[in-house]
């Protein structure tokens, strides 16, 4: 159980020499103490973007233990690095709105790691396109929202179900929107609107097996690796930037029907890690790629 005082600070500038030593010396001339450091450049590779990333955990004096004092004491060094820098009180709970359509996997992995105290998150609402959720939400004491889309749904009907997503999001102060397993293509506005919040998690066939009963039609082709992706959500579908992966070896010996149960199991870890490590702001979204501090 993180105490009042105790805050992550993430921040990410143009690499240049002196930013270590000044934020260490902004926190220690605060009284600060830091628990944890850590820190990466970006500076290797033809897709290298030049970069410097930050994450520093630490403990902050009675006088300094809020976001808005301690933004104060960096403002001039976040002028003078250019710095993109954020406190985040390890005290407050980040709140997520879970969307699903009809797989329930992930959805109900999640709810248990939240429920068991695993994931120290408020799980604030599920929104779904079918009602078949309602009694699990109703279970676990979370509001859920019935948003359909009928199949064949025009334009309009499609933007006044965001409208409608979008409104819980800001009514219930939404941190992040997590898509277990919702089968809907969301527009190029909500992306935007849900930048750097909104996590995906989709099997790693794409593009290979699109459409429906993916691992069906892996079995079909004998695939022998199967696994999962985690990424944020962008208006480029399935490519926003990987927080995590995993896969696992399957053999001839596997049905179709056991290939899904795999696949099933390594979406839900995937995604559960990737939630996690967001919400303990270990992921730094770097252009088309992220550092993720572990």
């Amino acid at each position: 159980m993180p105490r009042p005082n105790e805050f992550i600070l993430t921040l990410a500038c143009k690499d240049s020499p002196g930013i270590v030593h000044a934020v260490s010396g902004l926190l220690y001339q605060g009284g600060c103490n830091i628990i944890d450091s850590q820190q990466f450049g970006d500076l290797e590779g033809s897709d290298a973007t030049g970069l410097f990333f930050m994450r520093v955990h630490f403990e902050a004096p009675v006088h300094l233990a809020d976001t808005a004092t301690l933004d104060t004491l960096f403002a001039h060094a976040r002028r003078q690095y250019g710095m993109e820098a954020s406190f985040h009180a390890l005290a407050a709970r980040p709140r997520l709105l879970l969307m699903v359509s009809q797989h329930g996997h992930c959805l109900n992995d999640l709810l248990y790691r939240w429920h068991s105290g695993q994931l120290a998150v408020d799980i604030v609402a599920i929104v779904s396109n079918h009602p078949s959720f309602a009694g699990v939400a109703a279970s676990h004491g979370i509001a859920f929202h019935h948003l359909a889309l009928p199949a064949g749904s025009d334009a309009q009907t499609r933007r006044e179900q965001e409208q409608a997503v979008l409104a819980i999001v800001e009514r219930e102060r939404v941190d992040l929107v997590v898509l277990a397993r919702y089968m809907q293509i969301l527009s190029s506005e909500l992306c935007q609107a849900l930048h750097g919040r909104a996590i995906n998690i989709h099997h790693s066939f794409l593009p290979s097996f699109k459409g429906a009963r993916p691992y069906f039609q892996a079995h079909a082709r004998g695939v022998k690796l199967i696994g999962a992706t985690a990424h944020y959500v962008t208006a480029d579908l399935d490519e926003g930037p990987i927080i995590e992966q995993d896969v696992e070896r399957v053999d001839h010996t596997l049905s179709a029907d056991d290939l899904t149960a795999v696949g099933r199991d390594i979406e839900s870890r995937v995604l559960a890690r990737a939630v996690r490590w967001h919400v303990e702001h270990r992921v730094l979204m770097n252009g088309h790629k992220s550092v993720v501090f572990r």
